[in-house]
C-alpha cells in the first residue's frame, strides 16, 4: 500500500494536451493569415514566423508528454493512447509549418482559390481538434462523450470536404496551367494542406479511441 502511495500518478496530461491544440490553432490561424496576405513581403515574413513560433512551442509540449509518460506509473488513460494522440496532434503542426515552407521555398507567387478553401477548412479541422480535445478530461460528464464523438464527425466531414477541393484543384490545375513549374509547385501544396486535414482526422480517430474506452 505504502508503495502505491510513492507511486507518481497522473501527471497533468490533459493540460498539456489543451495546450498543445491550442498551438495548433495558434499556427493555423497564423498560416491563414500568410496566405490572406501572401502578396505583402512584410507580413508575409511576420506569419510564417508566427507559425515557426506556435510549431516550436508545440514541440516543446510534445516532449513534455512523452517525459511525463517516463515518469508517471499511473496514468489516466492508457499510456500508448496518451503517447498516440500526442504525436499525431504534433504531425498536425509540423505539417503546417511544412506547408509555409513550401510556400517560400518553392518560391510560390501567388495564391489560388484552392489555396484559401483549403487553408479555410485546415483551420475549421484544426478548431475542432482543439473542442474535442478540451472535453477529454471531462467526458465523464454528462453529454462530453456525446459531444467529443460528434465533434470528431464533423472533422471526419471537414476531411471529407477538403479531399473533394483537392481532387477539382488538381483536375483544373492539369487542365488550366501551362507552366509545368508551377503545376509542380501548387501540386504539392495542394496536397500539403489536404494531408492537414487527413492527419486532423488521425486525431479524431484517435480521440474516438479514448471516449469509447473510457466512458
Amino acid at each position: 500500500m505504502l508503495f502505491a502511495k510513492l507511486l507518481p500518478r497522473e501527471g497533468n496530461f490533459f493540460e498539456m494536451f489543451n495546450q498543445h491544440a491550442d498551438r495548433i490553432v495558434e499556427a493555423a490561424y497564423a498560416f491563414a493569415k500568410l496566405v490572406a496576405n501572401y502578396s505583402d513581403l512584410h507580413l508575409r515574413e511576420k506569419y510564417n514566423q508566427d507559425v515557426d513560433n506556435a510549431e516550436r512551442a508545440a514541440d516543446r509540449i510534445t516532449h513534455e508528454v512523452n517525459k511525463a509518460l517516463h515518469k508517471t506509473f499511473i496514468t489516466p488513460i492508457d499510456r500508448e493512447q496518451i503517447h498516440s494522440l500526442i504525436n499525431t496532434m504534433d504531425d498536425v503542426a509540423d505539417l503546417i509549418q511544412d506547408s509555409a515552407e513550401t510556400m517560400a521555398l518553392y518560391d510560390v507567387h501567388h495564391m489560388t482559390e484552392e489555396i484559401t478553401r483549403l487553408t479555410d477548412l485546415s483551420v475549421k479541422c484544426c478548431e475542432r481538434v482543439r473542442d474535442a480535445v478540451k472535453l477529454l478530461d471531462k467526458i465523464a460528464e454528462s453529454g462530453n462523450a456525446e459531444a467529443a464523438l460528434k465533434t470528431c464527425e464533423e472533422i471526419d466531414r471537414l476531411e471529407s470536404d477538403a479531399d473533394r477541393v483537392m481532387r477539382s484543384a488538381m483536375s483544373k490545375l492539369f487542365r488550366e496551367e501551362p507552366d509545368v513549374r508551377e503545376v509542380l509547385k501548387l501540386k504539392a501544396i495542394y496536397e500539403l494542406l489536404e494531408t492537414i486535414t487527413d492527419k486532423c482526422e488521425d486525431v479524431a480517430n484517435l480521440i474516438e479511441g479514448i471516449v469509447l474506452e473510457n466512458s
